[in-house]
């Protein structure tokens, strides 16, 4: 992280990662736990394996949203705002 002068801090994105990793290893909620939500983690885990591993398909879509959107907009919804879900 560098600083700018006027004091804020640039934050770096995790979109790339977050979003393959929701696509690959979804069912597992990795991606939610590099966004700092852990509850949001054990979550998808207790969602896929209640349904069987098709609680995964959520994750697929998350990650093609996460995917799709710029770089500041990901940072500015997900990893400051703190956006759980979509």
């Amino acid at each position: 992280m560098s600083s700018f002068p006027s004091g804020q801090t640039q934050v770096e994105s995790k979109r790339i990662l977050c979003g393959v990793l929701a696509i690959v290893l979804g069912g597992l909620g990795v991606h939610r736990f590099i966004l700092g939500d852990v509850v949001g983690g054990i979550l998808r885990i207790v969602i896929t394996v209640a349904t069987c591993g098709f609680g995964g398909i959520m994750s697929l879509i998350e990650g093609i949203i996460y995917l799709t959107k710029s770089d500041a907009d990901f940072i500015q919804i997900y990893q400051i705002g703190g956006r759980k879900w979509f």
